[in-house]
């Protein structure tokens, strides 16, 4: 993973695994020996089945909203239905097996998975917006005004300009474009570029807001 990111140029990748966070520090390790840096977070599903990026700086933080996942999250994989999940060192040796059915919902609404990204100190990302399915306009129809989102993002199928003239109601958010990739192929695919001081939630979250000079570049 760490060295198809560094073929396609980027500079900085998050590592979502959907209700799941057991590879991220051994991404993380991989990085730190290629020069990559690599952003800790989950693809939380809803009870509404609506997934949502929590990106985290802090390392605890991240553990703090696998525990609250671990606890709303029910079932057991399938391997023959649903592939195996594993588990794997910075060496990509295979180090286990997590049994649990991440590609299920959780017990937390929506509202409740991104006040907690929040509350922990994470960035909170509407993913896909532009799909017909798992996104918060395909499973709600509209983004709640209550919904604190920080940022939507857009997947390779449309550009940002195309989503927001089909949707001009998320002009209100500012927009990323990422690969949700779910193989090595599709790593880099499509990206999005950052002026900020560092590779960071903290730095992405300023460049969203427009802060001291920092920007989006879709």
């Amino acid at each position: 993973m760490v060295q198809q990111a560094k073929q396609k140029g980027l500079d900085l990748i998050a590592v979502c695994d959907h209700n799941a966070s057991g590879n991220v520090e051994a991404v993380r390790q991989a990085g730190r020996g290629e020069g990559l840096a690599v952003i800790g977070g989950i693809e939380v599903t809803s009870e509404e089945e609506v997934h949502v990026l929590a990106l985290f700086d802090e390392q605890q933080g991240l553990r703090d909203m696998q525990r609250l996942i671990d606890e709303s999250l029910s079932g057991e994989n399938n391997p023959d239905l649903f592939g195996e999940q594993l588990l794997c060192d910075e060496r990509d040796a295979i180090v286990g097996q997590d049994t649990r059915l991440l590609i299920g919902a959780t017990a937390l609404r929506v509202e409740i998975v991104v006040d907690s990204i929040h509350h922990l100190g994470g960035l909170a990302i509407a993913s896909h917006v532009d799909r017909e399915s798992f996104s918060i306009l395909s499973q709600l129809g509209f983004v709640p005004e209550n919904l604190a989102i920080d940022a939507v993002e857009v997947s390779p199928r449309r550009s940002v300009a195309q989503v927001y003239a089909q949707r001009p109601e998320l002009k209100a958010y500012p927009a990323v474009r990422s690969s949700d990739a779910h193989t090595l192929e599709q790593i880099g695919a499509v990206r999005t570029g950052f002026t900020a001081a560092a590779p960071s939630v903290r730095e992405l979250h300023r460049a969203l807001l427009g802060e001291g000079g920092r920007a989006v570049m879709n």
